[in-house]
């Protein structure tokens, strides 16, 4: 269990508060648990037979070279692939936007709210589409690109809330003490903000990035193969519907237990003395 403590505006710290990221392993284990007994149960009743000795080969297959992946694995990569990089450039763009959103200038504040209300207000779905089917064609994007694009708007959308809440915890006596040594706002938000709102940013961070994992499986919607897209090939195929699909959410499961025991991690190290 992690602990972690609140802070005013004067950075005083007050009322401490215990998190840990196993709380959220353990409800999804105890969802899963509940969806895979009433699932049994219907499959039962309707005569279903169970043949989960047939997932093996769609992770991996033995070929003469060695071990190679299977659809599931390929799906697996791609979906990986398109959320680290949608990540980066999601956290990215909620910084710059929370940065615009606390500037000066009326321009910038326009600008950043516009783009917040619209990201946050419209479907992730419809901002796939739009996305792939009208700017792809006028931009040159393919599906790959069009998908990562769409992701990274939309999540850091969310992600600038969590970077200005962060920013706007620090004092604003270190912005001023900043400025009396020289440095450059780019340069307070770097040595000084940014250093002192991690602490605080970093747990909801780490929700948000398993959001996105998990929002990953729509750009299946425009035939990227990723896990969900060759998840549903591979039962159109074989007709292996709960035993697929429940691996599928095991393979999920894994993503998200390996991000909330890496940020716990960091949460540590990080910690107050």
């Amino acid at each position: 269990m992690t602990k972690a403590t609140a802070y005013n505006n004067h950075g005083d710290s007050h009322i401490p508060f215990f998190r840990s990221p196993l709380w959220d392993i353990i409800q999804f284990i105890i969802l899963l648990a509940v969806l895979g007994w009433l699932a049994g149960k219907s499959a039962s009743n309707i005569g279903y037979n169970w043949q989960w000795y047939r997932i093996p080969q769609y992770l991996f297959t033995e070929t003469e070279t060695g071990i190679a992946p299977g659809p599931l694995l390929k799906g697996l990569f791609i979906t990986l692939k398109i959320s680290s990089i949608s990540l980066v450039f999601a956290f990215f763009i909620g910084l710059t936007t929370a940065v615009l959103r606390l500037s000066n200038s009326f321009v910038a504040r326009t600008l950043a709210t516009l783009y917040l209300e619209v990201s946050r207000n419209t479907p992730l779905l419809i901002q796939i589409f739009f996305i792939y089917f009208v700017l792809g064609p006028t931009l040159g994007l393919e599906r790959l690109p069009s998908a990562i694009l769409a992701l990274s708007l939309f999540e850091g959308a969310y992600t600038s809330e969590i970077f200005r809440s962060g920013i706007q915890s620090v004092a604003k006596g270190q912005m001023e003490a900043g400025k009396t040594l020289g440095l450059t706002t780019f340069g307070i938000y770097r040595h000084i903000i940014i250093p002192q709102a991690i602490r605080t940013i970093l747990p909801p961070l780490a929700s948000q990035a398993i959001s996105l994992v998990k929002d990953s499986a729509l750009v299946s919607t425009i035939a990227i193969y990723d896990l969900t897209m060759q998840a549903q090939a591979l039962i159109s195929e074989t007709y292996l519907t709960f035993e697929i699909w429940f691996a599928v959410a095991v393979i999920y499961l894994a993503i998200t237990v390996f991000l909330s025991l890496t940020v716990g991690f960091m949460e540590k190290r990080l910690k107050l003395p």
